[in-house]
């Protein structure tokens, strides 16, 4: 069997077109159009939060939020290290500097780790926590692969600092606090502030790009629409003129210049009104592929399946989490991809570690050094996990693939 699908596959099966043609015959696909002005009222009712603003995608979000925060040149920000590259490149655009801390078992930051480093690598005046001099700022907590990360512990932590949490929860849609605490909450909620990315691989998109700002601290919310399009202030006006551009008002006593324009158009409102209209049929759909798959694979030897979820929390599935033991399996994961790639199988473990990128880390960092305060992401990067499509399979190829894993594990263990 050839490789059969791509590791997410958009769906585009409502009215997507009708609405399209309605948006281009009123002339107006910019920001502020009706569509957009649906969007931001359905997703702030589908997250339980007063208020959203839609931007260009999840990395303008991101930004905005940090911008927000009042991120400056030679701030610190904490950073996991298994994620893509947007969640740390917007950090290095602040002229900030981003600190790596591991992930736990979850593939999330490690709220353990996280504690550690700021009671044992910073110091803390009772205001302000530094690393070697540098204020640590902010810290931003990414909800990968649609696990929520330990947001009870990051928030204790992040109040006791008096840190700044930014979720980026692009992965994420839909994934919430069950019990405890948060229930009820949705990932990028909880902190501070909170960004989603509606690109084309997500759960759920908006005709390839697209992303939300949300911002869980009142004082903050009136200000997104402004950040999000540099600065334009109707509330005010200049002598003749239709407008002012103001500073824009962040955490304290930051005032900023917009200097972004992170719009979103129309055109992608109305794609991603139409998935979410379907949502929660493609996080059903998600949830039945991923409980036959860890059905099937939960008795095999060496094989550690996807979780589902437990009495805490509800995941959403972004892509399915297969993990080996290598000293049960046989040989580490690097040995089963090459097995699935011959059988056909698509496989990716999808985020390299972020501090292996030059660009990433820049000039004056060490590579050797980060990876040693990161045991668990090189761990499981390199031997243990990869991620298999989830979405949109037929029940053959769902068999295939299960049984693809299932030989080839047993191969493994043979010494074949």
């Amino acid at each position: 069997m050839n490789q059969f699908i791509p590791l997410s596959i958009p769906n585009f099966e409502g009215n997507e077109k009708k609405y399209v043609d309605e948006a281009l015959d009123l002339g107006w696909v910019s920001t502020g159009g009706a569509f957009i002005t649906r969007l931001e009222k359905d997703l702030a009712s589908f997250l339980h939060t007063e208020e959203v603003a839609a931007c260009q995608s999840g990395t303008a979000a991101l930004h905005l939020s940090l911008v927000e925060a009042g991120i400056r040149p030679g701030d610190v920000v904490l950073v996991p290290p298994l994620t893509f590259i947007a969640a740390v490149n917007p950090v290095k655009y602040q002229f900030a500097t981003p600190i790596f801390i591991d992930c736990d078992d979850s593939f999330c930051m490690d709220p353990v780790k996280l504690r550690s480093f700021c009671e044992q690598e910073c110091l803390f005046d009772g205001s302000v926590l530094s690393w070697h001099g540098k204020p640590v700022r902010a810290v931003v907590v990414v909800h990968v692969f649609g696990n929520m990360a330990d947001m009870v512990s990051i928030m204790e932590i992040a109040e006791t600092y008096h840190l700044t949490v930014i979720e980026d929860a692009t992965e994420a849609l839909g994934t919430c606090y069950t019990e405890g605490l948060y229930a009820g909450r949705y990932a990028g909620t909880i902190g501070h502030f909170g960004c989603f990315s509606f690109h084309e691989v997500k759960n759920c998109t908006s005709f390839g790009e697209g992303g939300v700002f949300v911002s869980n601290v009142p004082e903050y919310r009136g200000e997104a629409r402004r950040a999000r399009f540099l600065g334009v202030d109707f509330t005010s006006k200049i002598k003749n003129w239709l407008y002012n551009i103001s500073l824009i008002k962040g955490k304290g006593d930051v005032a900023y210049q917009a200097s972004n324009n992170a719009s979103v158009t129309e055109i992608q409102a109305i794609g991603l009104l139409q998935q979410l209209k379907r949502y929660d049929a493609i996080l059903a759909e998600r949830r039945r592929e991923a409980t036959y798959m860890t059905e099937r694979l939960k008795d095999v030897p060496g094989v550690l399946p996807q979780l589902l979820g437990d009495a805490d929390h509800k995941t959403t599935f972004h892509l399915y989490q297969l993990q080996v033991d290598p000293a049960v399996a046989g040989g580490d994961v690097q040995t089963l991809k090459a097995k699935l790639e011959e059988k056909g199988v698509t496989n990716i473990p999808h985020f390299g570690p972020i501090y292996r990128f030059s660009a990433a880390i820049g000039k004056g960092f060490d590579e050797a050094a980060i990876a040693a305060t990161c045991p668990v992401t090189e761990d499981v990067f390199d031997k243990r996990y990869t991620h298999l499509p989830i979405y949109g399979l037929t029940e053959d190829q769902l068999k295939y693939m299960a049984d693809a894993i299932i030989a080839s594990v047993e191969e493994m263990r043979a010494g074949r």
